[in-house]
């Protein structure tokens, strides 16, 4: 029997949005690895009683490949459970690489992302017609990780479409400046969001401008998210998908209402 690693995205925070297979993964699981400073207890709700539980805040890399070599010579199935998506900024690739190597079979159980989570929150749609079509998710430069030279805050921001800011709130002044350096105004919306989806989760808006004294009052350095653009309070605008004048495989498209869609007269 081959042993398997399971990479399971737990969510934001609360632990009914875990996903159905990764609830299914954690009951399964002979060890269960998470990190506990990120990940709510209440996701472990439903791990086996005999399952062995380790916390991974002290383990490197290094440290965690004697659990992987011995479910490949056990045979034994490793759920590594990670906040949010294991896509985003989860240190996944090089797990995938090592357990490869050993044999292990594989898997990636997606998870709710917390800038999808915080959306949710606000009830805000984060690509609105006419106003922004895109969401970039990133981070400020500076941090432990190195940052590719292009890609910083100032240079997504020129853009002026929806933004999604992990790991930034330590520099937030530093923050501001790049938003306005991209072409942000003082005016621009933005949410922060603390701890989204936990008990103490910490929700506000603000604007480009009140930004840092925001961040400040409320004393964040930490898992906190930024979203910023002018789609979070953008209205009065309609997509073409449910408009009566747009037509696709299943809906025809009304004759009048096609005609104002495409600005002519019927």
């Amino acid at each position: 029997m081959s042993g398997r690693v399971t990479f399971v995205g737990a969510g934001p925070g609360a632990a009914d949005l875990i996903t159905v297979r990764g609830a299914r993964v954690l009951a399964a699981a002979d060890i269960v690895v998470w990190a506990k400073s990120l990940v709510h207890p209440d996701v472990l709700a439903d791990v086996r009683p005999d399952a062995e539980v380790l916390e991974s805040a002290s383990l490197s890399l290094e440290a965690l490949l004697p659990v992987y070599e011995r479910a490949a010579a056990e045979g034994l199935h490793v759920a590594r459970v990670h906040s949010g998506d294991p896509a985003l900024w989860g240190a996944v690739q090089e797990q995938l690489e090592r357990c490869r190597e050993l044999g292990l079979e594989v898997e990636i159980v997606p998870g709710v992302s917390a800038f999808t989570a915080i959306a949710a929150i606000v009830q805000r749609e984060l690509t609105i017609p006419e106003v922004g079509q895109s969401v970039i998710l990133t981070r400020m430069g500076g941090g432990k990780t190195p940052m590719p030279e292009k890609e910083t805050i100032a240079r997504f921001a020129e853009h002026g479409t929806t933004m999604a800011i992990y790991l930034s709130a330590a520099r937030s002044g530093q923050l501001v400046d790049e938003l306005k350096a991209g072409g942000y105004d003082d005016e621009t919306p933005v949410v922060v969001a603390f701890q989204a989806t936990w008990p103490d989760e910490l929700v506000l808006w603000c604007t480009v401008g009140t930004l840092e004294a925001t961040v400040k009052e409320h004393k964040l350095w930490k898992h906190t998210l930024f979203l910023v653009g002018p789609a979070l309070t953008a209205g009065g605008v309609r997509s073409h998908l449910y408009h009566p004048g747009h037509f696709h495989g299943y809906r025809r498209a009304e004759r009048g209402a096609r005609a104002q869609l495409r600005g002519t007269k019927a």
